[in-house]
Parts: structure tokens; C-alpha cells; sequence
């Protein structure tokens, strides 16, 4: 509900509130980036990824991009899960064609350096996006915050770069446990600060991406993605009670119901290797579900594209769901696909 009583414009939101819409809001992830051409421009004339990331006009404008080209019932932010790593004081480049490279994050003594640090100063300009990203979006189009999850964000630190690895991980886990509960700690903090400041800025609505969830035995799960994630959503929730707190924990297969319990979450996403019907069984007595198609089916398009976006509205009927992929659209996603796709949805 609204501050005074009266149910959100939104699609979205009413759906993060508990309610069933018979069709359901849809929204992709990655839905701004490089499968679309006027993306590819503006990335062009930013100068680099982070120049980008940075600039509120362009970022912003990279924001409402598919919103305009397809109607979307939610935006999302345009931004980078590594950006607070860097306004913690981690050096972070983006090398053309070789991805984000930082400098390793290997000691306690590194740890240190990134406790109190005033991330809003180098932030501020992605609040700045928020703001007129909002201010240029009608009522019913709901915008949502995103960060990354302290553990996903954790790796990245650690290992300097992309880890694909998850024996590594897990050994990392296993040599330097008391290291890792550490570096999370600091994230959780500095996270909710940051997603209470794009909330403050406009934000109706936050997800937290957890991309290594999967892949680790339970125990290690818990503790390095469930137990932060739930203790991140409490402090944002304690803080912005009324703003709804989306999770997404790729790969957490049958720990989606405990993601789902964590009473400070609104939404558990939905990758595409979970079975539909085992999702809804999990998730849908706590929370409310989002996502489940496989981005490459988008990419391929036609029959069996519409056939799965009806599977899972079929799947979720009768409980809050949000339309969504399983991971984010690919550069190689034809645009007209995602146009099919929006009215396949909204065709019922």
C-alpha cells in the first residue's frame, strides 16, 4: 500500500504487495544493454563502461531506453554490481574486451581500508541517475534500485576479476573462512547503505543480485549468501519499511523456499535451471515469484519462445508472480524477440 492508504499505480508493486494480477508484470533483467542498437550509441559516445555507469544524463537515458522501445511495466537502474567496490577504494578498470579487472582484495589489512569509507561521495552521480530516471517515468512504471549480493561481489574482489571457478570458491572458503565473513560484512553494510540511497533518490522498489548463490554445498551456501542476504534485507527494510526487496539467488535450486522465507523479502527470482512447478511450491507461501524463462529462448524467438512464456504464466497462475528470464538477455538477443515476447505476455 501507498503511504496513505491507497493501493500503487503500479503493476509491479501491487504484485510485490501480495496481489494476483491475471496478467502479470513483466520486466527483463539486462533488459538495457547491448542487444539494442541505441545502447551500442550511447555506449559510443560515453567513452568507456564506467564514463557511462557515471554520467546521470547518459545513464539514465540508457535506462528508459527499452521501456520506451517496449512498454515494460518496471525500469531498472543502469549501473554496475562492482561499482561499490570501487567507492570502497578497490581500483576497478573495465579493459575492452577483457572485462573488469581489480586489484585482489588478499589480506585482513586490505579489508581494513574499506571500513568507513564515504561511498555516497563517489556514488552520488548514480543517485543522480535514479532521480531523473523517476522523474521521467509515468506512475504506473515502477523503478528498481539494484546492487549485487555481498557474496557475488565478494568473489570479484577476491579474485581480482571474473571467478568461474566454483572450486576455487569453495576452497577459498575452506582456507580463509574468518577472511570472507569479514569482506561480506563490510558489503552488507555499505550495500544497504547504497540501496536506501537510491531508494531516497526514487527507487520504488530494490533487487539484490546473488549470481554465485549455486554451485557450493548447503552449509557454505548459508552462510556466505543466505544468512548475509537476509541480514541485508532486514536493515533496508528496518530503514525503508515500505519499499519492496527482490532477490535473486541463481542457482540456489532447493534453498529457493528459505531465500523466500527471510521475512524482509518481497520476491525470490527464478533461474532457468529450476523446475517451475518445484518454484512455485517453494517460493509462493512466503513471497511473491519473478522470472524462470531461458534467456536463450528469447534469443531463438517464435513458437517455442510464446509457448514457454505461457507455460510459466500458466505455472504461476494464481499466486503474485512477475514475468521475467531465468538470467539476463544476451548481446545476441534479437530486439524484435523481446517486442514478441512483451505480447505474448500480455496476450494471456
Amino acid at each position: 500500500m501507498n503511504a496513505d492508504g491507497s493501493k500503487p499505480a503500479s503493476k509491479l508493486l501491487r504484485v510485490l504487495n501480495g496481489e494476483v494480477e491475471a496478467i502479470p508484470p513483466v520486466w527483463l533483467m539486462r533488459q538495457a544493454g547491448r542487444y539494442l542498437p541505441e545502447y551500442r550509441e550511447l555506449r559510443e559516445k560515453a567513452g568507456s563502461f564506467l564514463d557511462l555507469c557515471y554520467n546521470p544524463e547518459l545513464a539514465a537515458e540508457v535506462t528508459l531506453q527499452p521501456i520506451r522501445r517496449f512498454d515494460f511495466d518496471a525500469a531498472i537502474l543502469f549501473a554496475d554490481i562492482l561499482l561499490i567496490p570501487q567507492a570502497l577504494g578497490q581500483n576497478l578498470i573495465f579493459a575492452p574486451g577483457d572485462g573488469p579487472r581489480l586489484s585482489p582484495v588478499l589480506e585482513k589489512s586490505d579489508i581494513e581500508k574499506f571500513r568507513n569509507q564515504n561511498i555516497h561521495q563517489t556514488l552520488a552521480p548514480v543517485y543522480e541517475t535514479v532521480r531523473r530516471v523517476r522523474a521521467s517515468l509515468s506512475p504506473e512504471k515502477a523503478l528498481i534500485g539494484f546492487a549485487g549480493a555481498p557474496w557475488t561481489v565478494a568473489t570479484y574482489m577476491m579474485a581480482g576479476g571474473p571467478n568461474k571457478d566454483p572450486a576455487a570458491l569453495r576452497r577459498r572458503w575452506y582456507d580463509a573462512r574468518e577472511f570472507i565473513i569479514e569482506l561480506i560484512d563490510v558489503l552488507v553494510d555499505a550495500t544497504a547503505d547504497y540501496l536506501v540511497a537510491q531508494i531516497d533518490a526514487g527507487a520504488d522498489s530494490v533487487q539484490i543480485f546473488d549470481s554465485w548463490a549455486g554451485g557450493m554445498p548447503e552449509d557454505v551456501t548459508r552462510a556466505v549468501s543466505l544468512e548475509p542476504l537476509g541480514r541485508l534485507a532486514e536493515r533496508v527494510k528496518k530503514l525503508r519499511p515500505r519499499t519492496p526487496v527482490i532477490l535473486f539467488p541463481k542457482g540456489a535450486g532447493a534453498l529457493l523456499g528459505d531465500y523466500a522465507a527471510i521475512k524482509s523479502c518481497s520476491a525470490v527470482g527464478v533461474d532457468y535451471s529450476t523446475p517451475w512447478r518445484a518454484a512455485r511450491a517453494m517460493i509462493s507461501p512466503n513471497a511473491a515469484a519473478q522470472g524462470g524463462l531461458d534467456p536463450m529462448l528469447v534469443v531463438k524467438g517464435g513458437p517455442d519462445m510464446e509457448m514457454g512464456a505461457r507455460g510459466l504464466i500458466d505455472t504461476f497462475s494464481g499466486v503474485p508472480y512477475i514475468f521475467n528470464l531465468g538470467h539476463g538477455l544476451t548481446p545476441d538477443t534479437p530486439p524484435e524477440n523481446v517486442a514478441r515476447l512483451v505480447g505474448a505476455v500480455r496476450a494471456g
